[in-house]
């Protein structure tokens, strides 16, 4: 249920995206969905990558400091209040959402990655309500 996401912590200056992605593409590994949030000198890039295992070692390699982490992805279909739904359950056992992002997954439905303050107790709750998640194996053929 959960997938594993690459997390890097890079410097906010031109090229530097450029050579993270770079070394994802020299080592045939597909980038899925990303994010990047900044400051003014430092950014926070999360990738869902075919393979984060090969992703870590490829990037570690290559001197780039990253660590993989849990989150989950859930589908949605393309409805009026859909997330709104999903996010209620969550915000009604007052767990914390620290981050979320889209994931493209077909012209048919969409997805959210989340990272929650409690991703166990979150994926209990949103399962218990009928969610539909995207496995590691889906990931990696998307």
């Amino acid at each position: 249920m959960y997938i594993k996401q690459l997390s890097i912590f890079i410097e906010n200056k031109a090229g530097r995206l450029e050579d993270m992605l770079g070394i994802l593409k020299d080592n045939d590994i597909n980038l899925v969905s990303l994010s990047l949030a900044d400051t003014s000198d430092y950014g926070v890039l999360r990738l869902l990558v075919s393979d984060p295992e090969k992703g870590k070692a490829a990037l570690k390699e290559a001197g780039v400091s990253c660590r993989t982490t849990e989150v989950l992805a859930v589908k949605l279909a393309h409805k009026v209040g859909q997330l709104q739904e999903l996010l209620g359950i969550i915000c009604k056992a007052e767990i914390n959402i620290e981050y979320m992002y889209a994931l493209a997954t077909g012209k048919d439905d969409a997805s959210i990655v989340l990272k929650t303050s409690d991703i166990a107790r979150a994926a209990e709750l949103l399962k218990d309500a009928g969610a539909d998640f995207i496995t590691q194996d889906e990931l990696a053929n998307i």
